[in-house]
């Protein structure tokens, strides 16, 4: 199945057994609904409509208010990313067990695993010339961290351009006086930079049209 995104019609509280959507498309008895953070599953009475009943704090999720117009996505179990086992390390890993995956060629930035955030590491002092293509809707929340690991002029192409702001927001250049760090967040399919460019111009790393 593939993932499917609505939006909450109205706001759910932490005692209700119902969520009211924009679309009930994808939505099936077992389903899994991810709300913010909390994992629900579609309650065996449903049969069809925009009110669904669910079983609320699925999976180790904490039953928590939601506003209205939230993003809803609807899953399947087979639909979540298998966790990798589980070694054993003598030091502590940076970022409390945060992926790290490093670059040394041009290329893809592998996006993180839904649900967790991810750094990554620009080798060198050679520029690499990288994409980055757009989060999948059940990423929200998650942050990547792009540092270079050395003073080089990377660049950096978001598809769709960060903030969905197109070709006037689609190419980050970093600087070569120092190693350079950007963070963006998934926010319903598409990269936002932390902190946004609210107004001006930002330092160090430009953002350009490409």
């Amino acid at each position: 199945m593939a993932l499917t995104t609505t939006t909450l019609s109205s706001a759910v509280a932490v005692s209700d057994n119902s969520i009211v959507v924009a679309s009930a498309t994808g939505a099936a008895v077992g389903s899994l609904v991810l709300i913010d953070q909390e994992v629900m599953v579609i309650g065996k009475s449903y049969v069809s409509g925009t009110t669904i009943p669910v079983y609320r704090g699925q999976n180790g999720s904490v039953t928590a208010a939601h506003a209205s117009s939230a993003n809803v996505v609807f899953f399947l179990g087979t639909d979540e990313v298998a966790q990798s086992p589980q070694t054993l390390t003598q030091w502590p890993i940076a970022g409390r067990g945060r992926p790290l995956v490093s670059y040394s060629a041009s290329g893809a930035i592998a996006l993180p695993t839904p649900g967790t955030d991810q750094v990554v590491l620009l080798n060198g002092t050679s520029a690499l010339t990288m994409t980055l293509a757009v989060p999948t809707t059940d990423m929200d929340g998650s942050i990547l961290y792009i540092v270079g690991n050395g003073k080089a002029a990377h660049t950096v192409a978001p598809t769709g351009g960060l903030g969905a702001g197109g070709t006037a927001l689609d190419l980050l250049t970093f600087a070569t006086g120092g190693q350079q760090c950007v963070a963006v967040i998934a926010a319903n399919a598409v990269w936002v930079p932390l902190p946004s460019v609210l107004a001006g111009t930002l330092t160090n790393i430009t953002v350009t049209a490409s």
